[in-house]
């Protein structure tokens, strides 16, 4: 089997806070993470970022800066995730579950409040820059 191809995005708010949902499929069921997802056969890493989020949250995002490349080896499903995940602001709508069969909330967290268990990916994201909790 081959590795796949996923994305996230870090959308962080105007108190710094991150934007984080729950996941409620594998890999890593029940546990918070960056929204994103799978990245369709030609399309860019960016655009594939805007149009997950949108899909997932029903907001409009704008991507500041690519922050980390994360890796995933069978976190529960038997596969195999490289995601690069960019920061993002929210540019346009407010933030809602647009798909519940696969999440189970969304919410802001500071570092004294995230969730005890997070994805993968968002504690490498996490790690990249430093951020402590």
């Amino acid at each position: 089997m081959q590795p796949e191809v996923g994305c996230g995005a870090a959308i962080l708010d105007e108190c710094g806070r991150l934007l984080l949902i729950q996941r409620l499929k594998e890999p890593e069921a029940g546990a918070w993470g960056l929204p994103g997802g799978r990245i369709d056969f030609a399309e860019g890493v960016e655009t594939a970022i805007v149009r997950e989020i949108a899909e997932e949250l029903g907001i409009s995002i704008e991507l500041t800066r690519l922050a980390c490349v994360t890796e995933m080896i069978d976190c529960g499903d038997g596969r195999h995730w490289i995601s690069p995940v960019h920061e993002a602001r929210v540019v346009g709508g407010e933030p809602g579950l647009r798909e519940p069969e696969k999440h189970g909330g969304w919410g802001w967290f500071a570092p004294e409040t995230m969730p005890e268990r997070l994805t993968t990916p968002t504690r490498q994201y996490l790690a990249a820059i430093g951020w402590k909790n």
